[in-house]
């Protein structure tokens, strides 16, 4: 039986982790399927010099995620597709619920201790983190990012929502800083699904965004986060 939605997610991505949520709270309204697949900043990323295209820590950060898209791999190969809906929870808990923390390095997010935790919640064994430095997962994890672009074109970045699979159209996006509450998702919902059905409608975009409402932020529910200009959909330096 297939899904009515394939969410392609990093591990490490905020704007995936806020998109998530929207999702979870429309599937728990309208008994949507979610099949929660896998696409890497890492690997798509793989072809630019880190130094000169990003801020400092960039590269650590979208290899933090590859890593736990490793475990990942290895437990929907063990455990189902089901098993990672919850694992994706678990670890957005750990890197996107939790404040700042400038004690940190960058590159915490795919630490062993992290991953440990998070497969727990999930209930999953925590023996699993000893795919993090497993390249050979990186393989299948490619295929899947490729798989990805190949639907919605290749200057994107995550997530990418993939409607009524195999014959709906994907997306990058939507991108949104705040969480709606339970009347908003299922409208927004509902304009988005308007746009995707209508074959001729390709996109609708500005790079202007608001800091994630989220702990990993600093912003809480009740501000309104400082606006950034995201250029090339990414926040990568300007040449």
């Amino acid at each position: 039986m297939g899904s009515d939605i394939n969410f392609y997610f990093d591990p490490i991505c905020p704007f995936a982790w806020m998109t998530s949520k929207w999702i979870r709270i429309v599937r728990a309204q309208r008994d949507y399927t979610v099949d929660w697949r896998f696409i890497s900043l890492r690997l798509i990323n793989a072809h630019l010099d880190y130094d000169s295209h990003f801020p400092p820590g960039y590269e650590a950060q979208h290899q933090a995620g590859l890593r736990l898209l490793r475990v990942a791999s290895a437990v929907r190969e063990k455990h189902g597709r089901e098993a990672i809906g919850p694992l994706y929870a678990a670890f957005g808990a750990r890197i996107h619920e939790t404040g700042p923390d400038e004690s940190r390095a960058p590159g915490w997010q795919g630490t062993p201790d992290l991953a440990a935790a998070a497969l727990a919640e999930a209930g999953l064994p925590a023996s699993l983190v000893e795919f993090l430095d497993d390249p050979s997962r990186d393989a299948e994890i490619q295929a899947e990012s490729d798989e990805a672009l190949s639907l919605t074109g290749k200057d994107v970045g995550t997530p990418i929502v993939h409607f009524e699979p195999p014959g709906g159209v994907a997306f990058f996006g939507p991108v949104i800083s705040r969480l709606p509450d339970e009347k908003q998702a299922a409208e927004l919902w509902d304009h988005v699904i308007g746009l995707a059905r209508f074959p001729g409608f390709a996109e609708l975009k500005r790079s202007l965004r608001e800091q994630l409402q989220l702990p990993s932020s600093g912003v809480t529910e009740q501000e309104t986060g400082k606006v950034e200009d995201w250029h090339a959909g990414s926040r990568r330096l300007k040449k």
